[in-house]
Order: C-alpha cells, then sequence, then structure tokens
C-alpha cells in the first residue's frame, strides 16, 4: 500500500500553480474556488467565526490554497480541496457515464446505477447520504458516518466492517479530512466506488485501490456557482452539476494517463521554447514561469512512473517498446 501522505503529494502536483483565485465561497454545504473554471468541496460540518483569513483569499494562486489541503485545520483543507479540484477541471473529464440530472435523487443517482450489481452483497457506505435508508430493505448495507444517526455505524467501526465487504461506497470528503489512506486500505478487497462532488479527477486513482470514480461534471458553471453560494446541497443537481461515472480498469487508466500525459508534455514544450527564447534575447534573471516550468516536469515524472507500473503489472514482460 501506498505511504499515506502519497495521495496529497500528487494532488499537489496538479494544482495551477500560478493562476490566481477569482472568488471563494465557502457556503453552508459545499466550499466553491473560483478561477478560470470552478472547484468544489464539502464544506466543514461545524461553523466557526474565528478564521483568521477571510478577506485574503481572492488573488492568491490556485497553487497557494492547494497546499493547505496538507492542514489539519478543516477549513483551510477544505479550501486547499476546492483549489485542487479548481486546478484539476482545467483538464478534459475521462471517459465515462454521465448520470442524468434528477430533482429526487441528487447522491442516490450513484446508488440507483450500482443497484443491479449490489443484490446479494455485503455493502458498506461511508457517509450518510441523504435519502440512502430508501435501499436498506432491499440490500445488505452498513452506514459509517463522523456523526452517527439512524442505525449508522461510528468511525471506528471501519477497522471491523470494511474488510468484510463486498463493495464500499467512500465519500471523496475523507480526502480532505485526511481518513481516505486509511479507508482505501481496509477497502483494498472489495469493489470501490470514489463518490461525491469533492472527488478529485487525478488520474492515479488506480494506485490507491479503486476501482470506479463518481464525480461531479459540470453542467453551468454560473447556476452552479450561485446554487452553492445560496446554501445549496443536493440541488446542485438540478442546477448546474450531474455526476460522471468511470470505471477504473487497467487500460482505461493507462488510455486517461497517456492523454494527460501527452497535454503535459505539450505544456513543457511551450515553457521550454519560451524559457529559450527568454535567455536568447539576452534577458537576465529568473524565467518567469520558471515554478510553473519545474511543476509540470515534476508532475510528468510521477504520471510516466505511474503508468510504467500500471504496464508492467498488467502487462508484464509482454511488451516491448
Amino acid at each position: 500500500m501506498e505511504k499515506p501522505s502519497r495521495i496529497y503529494e500528487l494532488l499537489v502536483d496538479h494544482a495551477d500553480t500560478d493562476t490566481p483565485v477569482t472568488e471563494l465561497t465557502i457556503g453552508l454545504v459545499w466550499t466553491v474556488c473560483k478561477a478560470q473554471q470552478l472547484g468544489l468541496a464539502m464544506s466543514p460540518g461545524n461553523p466557526t467565526r474565528t478564521l483568521s483569513w477571510p478577506g485574503t483569499l481572492a488573488g492568491k494562486t490556485l497553487g497557494e490554497l492547494a497546499a493547505w489541503i496538507t492542514d489539519w485545520e478543516p477549513y483551510k483543507a477544505t479550501v486547499g480541496m476546492a483549489a485542487i479540484n479548481c486546478s484539476l477541471n482545467r483538464y478534459e473529464l475521462p471517459s465515462g457515464i454521465t448520470l442524468l440530472a434528477a430533482t429526487d435523487k441528487g447522491n442516490l443517482a450513484v446508488f440507483e446505477h450500482f443497484l443491479p450489481q449490489l443484490k446479494g452483497k455485503k455493502v458498506v457506505i461511508v457517509g450518510r447520504y441523504p435519502g440512502i435508508e430508501r435501499y436498506a430493505a432491499n440490500l445488505n448495507i452498513s452506514i459509517l458516518e463522523r456523526q452517527p444517526s439512524h442505525n449508522d455505524y461510528p468511525d471506528p467501526a471501519c477497522e471491523f466492517l470494511l474488510s468484510d465487504a463486498d463493495w464500499v461506497f467512500l465519500t471523496a470528503s475523507s480526502i480532505t479530512n485526511k481518513t481516505f489512506p486509511r479507508l482505501a486500505e481496509l477497502a483494498k478487497n472489495a469493489t470501490t466506488v470514489l463518490m461525491g462532488p469533492t472527488l478529485p479527477w487525478f488520474p492515479q486513482w488506480h494506485e490507491f485501490g479503486i476501482d470506479y470514480l463518481a464525480g461531479l461534471e459540470v453542467v453551468d458553471p454560473v447556476k452552479l456557482y450561485q446554487t452553492a453560494a445560496e446554501g445549496g446541497g443536493v440541488r446542485i443537481f438540478e442546477n448546474g452539476a450531474c455526476y460522471r461515472i468511470v470505471k477504473l480498469t487497467p487500460d482505461n487508466s493507462m488510455i486517461w494517463l497517456k492523454n494527460r500525459i501527452a497535454q503535459d508534455y505539450n505544456e513543457k514544450q511551450q515553457l521550454t521554447s519560451a524559457m529559450e527564447q527568454w535567455y536568447s534575447s539576452g534577458k537576465n534573471g529568473r524565467f518567469p514561469e520558471f515554478n510553473r516550468l519545474h511543476q509540470v516536469t515534476t508532475r510528468l515524472s510521477h504520471m510516466d512512473s505511474s503508468y510504467k507500473r500500471l504496464w508492467d503489472t498488467h502487462h508484464g514482460e509482454n511488451y516491448h517498446d
């Protein structure tokens, strides 16, 4: 299993170093970061009046805020997660299935999609989704929740339930609150679906044993931002967003990685050419976009390594370059 910090290193890897944030809203349910794209993360459940940085975030770069994902203070980590998602949404989403918006379902559209595969299976859901109890009569469902209600299990029950599950639905908010590494490790023998609007669309999820992604597809960014800023929860799925389901087979993950590598390689070539022109024109000092060039080079190295490991695992010695 990967070291716990790797997920956060890779996420920061994909942050947009130089693009400034234009707006940052910490809504009742969703925190939204706005730059050239939108990025969402679920807001912390406990309100506070004592944050030290309100009034200072707009104008900071996505890279500056993305680094907050490693912080243990929940609001800072949430802002970091939203900034990372804003950065990642500059890329085209991987191929998958788009679920039609349904006014009475919201997150439940994901469970409806997988329902035929869940019958007769032990299903553990990390995070209570509104209305999930409607499936309890027909499915063997156990729900883990940080603030348990109904017949939910508390957090520590994950040590007992996940290793015995057939299917695990894991909320992407676990990335923000730092429980993801352990939960993913415990669920390694189950078919695992990582889901929720907090989900970051980066192409190395196979390293963490994730089988399916169910994340946000932005349809109308203006309406989505307005709905989240006005306290919208599940209503974002009626106003500007829907779910996309992606199955992470080895071949699909390699295609996704290849596409991202190609896109980032083109960016690296453009930056390298610009740097050569900068110095050949006689200018002194550091190339203005040196940090971006360094970041894309590092990101490419990590994606190349990830691709090679995936190829070696699933194709072995039959591969000849």
